[in-house]
């Protein structure tokens, strides 16, 4: 039964079917109908004024629905979106926003419970393209940041749908995101991402760890359902800035990761004369573990102690650090371990402290020579050490929001480099932008070579059956070929002028304008071909 429905006033976000002639009185509220409709905004794909859609089998196309109680209905060709706010959301761009915490502007108890592992990753970016105007997502989750990526259809829906999700992820109420998250949309989303894999905006200018991040965020999210076009291109985007940026600016020689400037806060705080001398505890041998033994050791510590789950990871690191002496110790041996360092770092994936205030009050108090505090670096998020230790007389503890401290000398170098560095974001984002707005004439350039082979095959079929059955293969081979041939070069300067990569004198109007007049001239309908697509996916989802 078809369902007429008025969308006065609506917003193409949600489709509301009220089935007003066989929906009883006695139905509670819920029982209306409601879509999500993934309709990708575009500005080029919608001829002004026009709307309509037609089935692949039917003359007019019916969209399925089904209520939370599996009755089915439909919307016929889809011609209410001609009086309907239909017209805002294709004629722009889905957007591209991204909404981020980060040690800039939130702090480390927020961001920890925010923060998603790597291998939850793929789940994350189901849910948020599960999300009624979520088209695309990747997740970047680092101990000094944690950003969401989206390609949204609506900008305003889009940012409200993420911020309760992560909400309800993570247990903080929308509100307080809110007053920590930052949104950028577009461009200046892209230059965002431009800018953290050049390590613009790190904690220390230009350190080379978080490109490695960019790149897991990548590896781990390819070929995962909603790590799309869009998003992926950013991504892969991102990690060419990064290294063009290392490359021809040199902004990473001299500049220190999180581990290395973990190591010079410690160094700051012990007294020069303990900097050889003091008890080194390191809690985790993973990546970050080993860069913190690696800037000990360019420092002059000569012995550490590692506890660690396992030896195996343990023995590793004393064949890649043959000039320091490396202690294995179990974990159970961990708050022993604790009472004879007077430094200890912490770097684990574990999601609860390891270090509150009751393991370390009846530690044994360290030596004045050391400067009288056991210091506590530590280097973990979701955090390994409670904010209750700091209190303790005796106790000095750090976390990675202290690490500001250790950002020093010779900053107006790293400055200068990074002024050098926004110079190729700015090139690098219009190269960007001309490839996502080339994006634009694809669903045209397909149906154009769709509609051309549909006469070919036809007409070829045709020339076949009048030539009869005694035309040996190579002829056949050869009109194939022939036919393939003529259509080739027809296309060819229809298709030249469909495609914009910025690097010829033909602006993105004149491109977009040659797409419509192709659209017009062969009746291609691209527009609501990609509408009914969008519809049609968002049902699916709804199911």
């Amino acid at each position: 039964m078809a369902v007429s429905s008025a969308f006065a006033g609506a917003k193409l976000e949600t489709l509301f079917l009220s089935n007003a002639t066989a929906t009883p009185a006695s139905s509670p509220p819920t029982s209306h109908y409601q879509i999500g409709v993934s309709c990708k905004p575009r500005r080029t794909l919608i001829q002004r004024g026009i709307v309509r859609c037609e089935s692949h089998s039917t003359a007019s196309a019916d969209v399925v629905v089904e209520n939370s109680s599996g009755n089915a209905s439909s919307i016929s060709a889809l011609e209410q979106l001609k009086t309907s706010a239909a017209d805002r959301y294709t004629k722009e761009k889905s957007s591209i926003i991204v909404i981020g915490l980060s040690i800039h502007t939130c702090p480390v108890e927020m961001r920890e419970k925010l923060a998603i592992p790597e291998a939850e990753w793929p789940r994350a970016i189901k849910e948020l393209c599960a999300l009624n105007h979520i088209e695309e997502a990747a997740v970047l989750s680092t101990c000094n940041r944690m950003e969401i990526y989206v390609v949204a259809l609506s900008q305003h829906r889009g940012v409200k749908e993420v911020t309760e999700w992560m909400s309800k992820t993570g247990g903080i109420p929308v509100s307080e995101i809110s007053d920590h998250r930052f949104l950028l949309y577009n461009s200046d989303a892209t230059r965002h991402i431009f800018q953290v894999s050049a390590g613009l905006e790190s904690l220390v200018l230009g350190e080379g760890q978080i490109l490695a991040q960019v790149k897991q965020v990548a590896k781990v999210s390819q070929g995962v359902a909603g790590f799309g076009r869009n998003i992926s291109g950013l991504f892969k985007h991102a990690i060419m800035v990064g290294k063009r940026v290392r490359t021809e600016t040199k902004i990473a020689e001299g500049a220190v990761s999180v581990s290395s400037a973990a190591v010079e806060l410690a160094l700051m705080k012990l007294p020069n004369s303990a900097h050889s001398t003091a008890r080194v505890l390191l809690i985790g041998a993973g990546k970050m573990g080993k860069l913190v033994i690696k800037h000990l050791m360019s420092k002059g510590c000569t012995k550490i102690v590692v506890v660690n789950r396992s030896v195996e990871r343990v023995d590793l690191l004393r064949d890649e650090f043959k000039d320091i002496e490396i202690v294995y110790k179990p974990l159970d041996e961990m708050m022993s371990s604790a009472a004879e360092a007077d430094v200890i770092f912490t770097s684990t994936a574990s999601e609860t402290p390891l270090f509150l205030k009751e393991h370390v009050i009846d530690l044994p108090p360290v030596s004045e020579t050391v400067g009288g505090n056991r210091l506590f670096i530590d280097i973990s998020v979701p955090r390994n050490v409670g904010s209750c230790v700091k209190d303790l007389e005796g106790t000095k503890a750090y976390n990675v929001d202290d690490l500001k401290e250790v950002v020093a000398a010779n900053r107006e170098d790293r400055l200068r480099k990074a002024r050098e560095a926004e110079m190729i974001i700015d090139e690098e984002l219009k190269l960007f932008e001309a490839w996502r707005d080339s994006l634009e004439t694809v669903p045209t350039i397909r149906k154009l070579r769709a509609y051309a082979e549909q006469i070919r095959t036809s007409d070829l079929e045709k020339c076949l059956e009048k030539m009869g059955d005694n035309v040996n293969n190579n002829t056949r081979k050869a009109v194939e070929v022939l036919s393939r041939g003529i259509v080739n070069k027809l296309l060819h300067g229809p298709l030249q002028h469909l495609r914009y990569d910025g690097s010829d004198d033909r602006t993105l109007d004149e491109t977009l304008e040659n797409m419509h007049a192709l659209n017009r001239m062969f009746n291609l309908e691209t527009e609501m071909s990609v509408l009914e697509e969008k519809i049609r996916a968002k049902v699916e989802k709804q199911k």
